[in-house]
């Protein structure tokens, strides 16, 4: 009998066939200035796909124009998720969504019914168009001050469409550390990665909202927007607060700059990768806070990875229930399903056993450490993109073996694609079809 593919495992695929794609094109001799191994070609195309950020090459110096396209066009398809950018496709031509499309796009967009699918596909497609068309108009008059329309409009472009898909790839060697004072840019590319993260069904619900076609705010929109708020704005103060005497960074700065900085540095482990600032002369503490809002990540249905604003929501009102004996976890005055919890808790356990498995790979075979071969781990994991460096402009990731190299592509293609999809993808699912008796087991 022969047996079909779940829209878990075709996600999957189509992932990696993208990936391997970006592959190929990335190894054409006219896509690098210099030859580009296979293994780099690998890591700079599940970096692109899976919208993480970290390099092994310099992106504006390694590459030539057509592998900077190349590299937006991965973002773009791997922000979307490769089969809502075919069906987009599809609905251009004029080809018929069908029932197994529809499935499979529920499943990419984490949308909880098949009912307007599609419609809701096209709006998933406006809403980004508008916000990335007004991101690169913003960025390219500002870009215009510092250099020619050609290069203002090629900038402005790409940052705008790096930033809302939380990419983290700039065209600039020092990334975003030149503009630490500018407020148009710091504003811009914060907003831009704030809105991609939040997912498109709230971006969805506050439009209906709005448009009164929505009684009110779901659930899941005021779970996200509230511990969205709450990171960012909690991030934002302890990262003031650790490195305001830090000789290294915001000592020698404006004060402007240091709350820019500390806004910017708390917004960006939402799974952008973007920085104004030189994470290897950061402090430990700033760091570890660093790896805690990296490991949270983005929001379902949006364009980063973690393990998602929601889940850790739910997992942390979970405990404290627990801890009060309550029997259910109740948010905003409504109880969330006990499924829904049990599979918060496994994907943070799953997280958790995934990331520390690989870091401690890493730390053994590229010998480096400790915090710094978790903070490149959660990094690629959380698809941030954030690095402590490899000295130069690079990830640290430039300086691993080729394994090193594919298992943090691994941690990239898992925090994408995340941890329980891939775990259903990969383990068939069995039905119980008797129960055990029950035991006692002591625990605590």
């Amino acid at each position: 009998m022969k047996r079909h593919l779940t829209p878990p495992q075709i996600i999957v695929l189509g992932f990696l066939s993208v990936i391997i794609i970006g592959t190929i094109l990335l190894t054409i001799p006219f896509s690098s200035t210099k030859a580009c191994s296979f293994v780099d070609a690998v890591f700079t195309s599940t970096s692109a796909v899976c919208v993480t950020g970290l390099i092994v090459k310099d992106t504006p110096n390694d590459f030539t124009l057509f592998g900077q396209l190349v590299i937006l066009s991965l973002i773009k398809i791997g922000g979307l998720g490769y089969m809502t950018s075919a069906s987009i496709i599809f609905l251009l031509i004029g080809k018929r969504i069908g029932i197994g499309e529809r499935l499979i796009m529920r499943e990419e967009l984490h949308t909880l019914s098949l009912e307007g699918i599609v419609k809701f596909t096209k709006g998933v497609l406006k809403f980004s168009f508008l916000f990335e068309f007004t991101g690169a108009l913003i960025l390219t008059l500002r870009f215009l001050q510092d250099f020619e329309l050609k290069d203002a409009i090629l900038y402005g472009v790409f940052h705008s469409v790096s930033a809302f898909n939380n990419a983290g790839f700039s065209l600039f060697s020092d990334n975003l550390v030149r503009y630490r004072g500018d407020i148009v840019v710091n504003l811009t590319i914060t907003t831009l990665i704030i809105i991609g993260g939040i997912g498109f069904i709230v971006i969805s619900n506050l439009y209906r909202f709005q448009k009164k076609e929505a009684p009110r705010l779901t659930q899941h929109t005021k779970i996200v927007l509230v511990t969205t708020a709450v990171l960012i704005l909690a991030g934002t103060f302890l990262i003031y607060f650790f490195e305001t005497s830090n000789p290294h960074t915001f000592e020698k700065m404006t004060s402007k700059e240091r709350i820019l900085s500390s806004y910017f540095s708390a917004v960006t482990p939402r799974t952008a990768g973007y920085n104004t600032l030189d994470y290897s002369l950061m402090r430990t503490e700033t760091l570890f806070l660093t790896i805690i809002l990296m490991f949270i990540g983005a929001s379902p249905g949006g364009t980063g990875g973690g393990i998602k604003t929601s889940t850790f929501a739910v997992v942390i009102t979970s405990l404290c229930a627990t801890m009060r004996s309550l029997q259910s976890t109740v948010i905003f005055k409504r109880r969330v399903p006990s499924d829904i919890v049990s599979k918060s808790f496994l994907i943070v356990t799953l997280a958790g056993i995934f990331c520390t498995v690989i870091t401690l790979y890493i730390i053994r075979s590229e010998d480096i450490k400790y915090l710094d071969a978790m903070f490149e781990v959660i990094s690629a994991f959380g698809t941030v993109g954030l690095s402590v460096g490899d000295g130069s402009v690079r990830s640290l990731s430039a300086l691993f073996t080729p394994v090193g190299k594919l298992l943090i592509s691994l941690s990239m293609f898992v925090g994408r694609l995340g941890p329980l999809t891939l775990a259903i993808a990969i383990v068939r699912a069995r039905e119980e079809r008797y129960k055990f008796p029950e035991g006692k087991v002591m625990i605590g």
